[in-house]
């Protein structure tokens, strides 16, 4: 009977990157779990621990040791194996030999193919404590680490330098070396608040030990809740609130084993900055929380997390509050030196800075985005003149002091100096929305004028690399075609903006034209756009079948698109799908293995069978039904109109010879058959649907 103990494994490590310390410590586990899976080892529960001094990994109840188990081998075939007078061959000494026993220590084994020799044996289970040590190094070798580091005159590399190892099994001590270190059971506290060594006596107790004597929450999951519950407790007992991102926390939570919040004030002064500058100095630069009133303005107040429990609690606020005084001086400066100039004063500084070398300046890019931006402006009734402008300014911004300090306000400080500049407000608020949406799940331009240049300009780059030969391949997409390509399908298809999409690249391209040849990219990025539908309908849980059923009749419209996908998804729950879909496969490879003419109208007094008839007259009497419907965007509702067709369908093929002798018959039924594909194919190609 199998024995199990718990295991633990730990890490000590210099403290490790905030920012890929959850990714590290997923990643390890995820190894660990997967070579004991491997190795056909059982255990319970399994629970990762991540601070910025350890990686650790606690298993519960693992086996003690591989099962034994029979290996069997096969060797010649009997009638290869012995001579006539019954002697063993070469081919049997040789397989004798090589499984170490001798030719009359092997067996027969018969099949339906033949008598084989074989050699069975049975092959002993490895202790788990000696795989142990293997395990984890091959499961540290595998962690997403980009660059790694080597550390005094040692070989290892590893992200950060290791300090010591725990490997414990049961209450026993695993022999062994990890990254160099022999494994022990000896762990370390809070670097500051228990520095000494701690041993511990059972995996089980890992955690708590750490929690009661050494200073360290080891748990990442159970510090981050912490962290985000004091930061709220200690606004709320100022009467405020705390601004937490999560990004934020995650990374706060990865700087601290034992988190103490600390709030601090600010100048008052400072507010007259916009307050995304304020903001993006705290959580950037000093890792602050920011505070807000319950309307959500920011107040002049912060809350830091503190990695020690001080005695002096008001040195450490005010270090902060010392510390972050010259980032917002900095801010405030950055704020009064470009409010000194209007925000188009930048337009002809747009000539200094270089988009790519074939493709322009930033000047030239601007120039081809309000040219676009006047098509698309002239095709949804958007005023030109406000387009145009908007397209102008809308990289204006990257030219001030304050997106030189800080590029991610790029946009945000755009619409603040457009509002100060006088600008029209969609202008201003174009300047903020041309870069919505900023990544997957971002919130879409409001405006049509911000829909409009946002749409340009990603529109602009992705012709211009494809032309350049520069589109993405694998894993590298240095100008982030991909997330620019599903910018603009989200918003032709959420917000609905029904253009051609195809129109709208075709005229990028002219734009493009005196700078590069963008002939035989205009179909490449058509498609490398539509492509990209297949991932947006995936993480919708739509099939992508059902994808593929409409991308094969190639709409050029996204919004257009997705009416039809829609509609291909509400038609496969009816139950009269499956069988029609299957028909239109059928009458597809009809069609296309065919190489006869037929008409286009089918004769009805051609028509012989009952079944025929029936199907001829119900297409007769949907056709005037569903085409305007198709052409109004309800696909949906033509298609459930058509499902009504799937007994005559099916009744035809039951009745009726297609590829009758007779060759007007022949023919006839042909183009009934492709009468009735047109009708389906005028939505969605449902041959495609599996």
């Amino acid at each position: 009977m199998a024995d199990f103990k718990d295991l633990l494994i730990e890490i000590g490590t210099e403290e490790l990157p905030p920012k890929a310390l959850a990714k590290l410590s997923a990643a390890f586990l995820r190894g660990i779990v997967e070579q004991l899976k491997l190795l056909g080892l059982p255990h319970n529960s399994v629970r990762p621990y991540a601070t910025p001094r350890r990686l650790a990994v606690f298993i519960e109840a693992l086996q003690t040791g591989q099962p034994d188990k029979e290996i069997e081998r096969k060797g010649p075939a009997v009638k290869a194996a012995f001579d006539a007078d019954g002697n063993p061959t070469r081919a049997a000494e040789g397989f004798a030999r090589s499984c170490g026993v001798g030719v009359d220590q092997l067996e027969t084994q018969d099949t339906p193919k033949g008598a084989w020799l074989i050699h069975r044996q049975i092959e002993l289970g490895r202790s788990t404590i000696d795989l142990i040590p293997e395990i984890v190094e091959k499961s540290l070798a595998t962690l997403p680490i980009p660059k790694r580091m080597r550390w005094g005159s040692r070989s290892e590399e590893f992200v950060r330098p290791v300090h010591w190892v725990v490997l414990l099994f049961g209450d026993e001590v695993v022999p062994g070396q990890v990254m160099g270190h022999a494994a022990g059971r000896t762990t370390r506290g809070h670097r500051f608040h228990y520095p000494e060594p701690m041993e511990i006596d059972t995996p089980a107790n890992y955690s708590e030990l750490l929690k009661s004597r050494g200073y360290v929450i080891a748990d990442i999951a159970e510090r981050k809740a912490k962290i985000e519950q004091q930061t709220r407790e200690t606004a709320e007992a100022e009467g405020l609130q705390a601004a937490i991102d999560s990004n934020l926390l995650d990374e706060v939570t990865a700087l601290n084993e034992w988190p103490i919040p600390v709030i601090g004030s600010f100048d008052a002064r400072f507010l007259e900055v916009p307050s995304e500058c304020l903001v993006q100095a705290m959580q950037d630069h000093q890792k602050y929380f920011p505070v807000v009133d319950k309307t959500g303005a920011l107040q002049p107040r912060f809350i830091t997390i503190s990695n020690i429990d001080s005695k002096d609690i008001e040195q450490v606020r005010s270090g902060n509050e010392r510390v972050i005084r010259p980032r917002f001086s900095d801010a405030a400066f950055f704020w009064g030196q470009d409010l000194k100039k209007p925000l188009d004063h930048h337009i002809e500084s747009l000539k200094s800075i270089l988009f790519q070398k074939k493709l322009g300046t930033l000047h030239d890019k601007s120039g081809r985005i309000a040219s676009l931006a006047e098509s698309i402006a002239d095709q949804i009734g958007l005023d030109k003149a406000l387009a145009f402008r908007a397209a102008w300014l809308c990289k204006c911004d990257l030219m001030s002091e304050m997106v030189g300090e800080f590029a991610s306000l790029q946009g945000t400080m755009g619409r603040y100096y457009a509002v100060r500049s006088g600008e029209d407000n969609q202008v201003a608020q174009a300047m903020e929305e041309v870069y919505m949406p900023r990544h997957a799940g971002d919130r879409l331009p409001e405006t049509d004028c911000g829909r409009t240049i946002a749409i340009a300009d990603r529109l602009d780059t992705l012709m211009g690399i494809f032309s350049i030969g520069q589109k993405p391949t694998g894993a590298k997409d240095p100008y982030g075609l991909r997330r620019a390509a599903l910018g603009v399908l989200r918003i032709l298809i959420e917000t609905p903006m029904d253009l051609d999409l195809e129109q709208l690249l075709s005229t990028a391209a002219e734009s493009l034209a005196e700078q590069v040849d963008t002939e035989e990219s205009l179909d490449q990025v058509f498609e490398y756009m539509m492509e990209r539908l297949k991932a947006y309908y995936a993480d919708q849980s739509i099939p992508a079948d059902s994808v593929d059923a409409v991308l094969a009749r190639r709409p050029t419209r996204p919004a257009d698109f997705n009416l039809r996908v829609r509609a291909v998804t509400e038609f496969r729950k009816l139950p009269e799908a499956e069988s029609l879909a299957a028909a239109n496969k059928r009458i597809r490879n009809i069609l296309k293995k065919t190489d006869e003419t037929f008409p286009e109208q089918v004769a009805n007094d051609l028509l012989q069978e009952v079944a025929e008839k029936a199907l001829a007259t119900k297409v007769d009497e949907l056709q005037p039904k569903v085409i305007p419907l198709f052409e109004e965007g309800r696909y949906t509702e033509g298609l459930q109109i058509l499902a009504s067709l799937r007994q005559p369908v099916d009744d035809f093929f039951d009745q009726v010879m297609v590829m009758a002798e007779d060759e007007n018959l022949r023919r006839n039924r042909l183009a009934l058959l492709s009468r009735l594909e047109g009708l389906f194919l005028s939505a969605a190609d449902l041959s495609r649907l599996q």
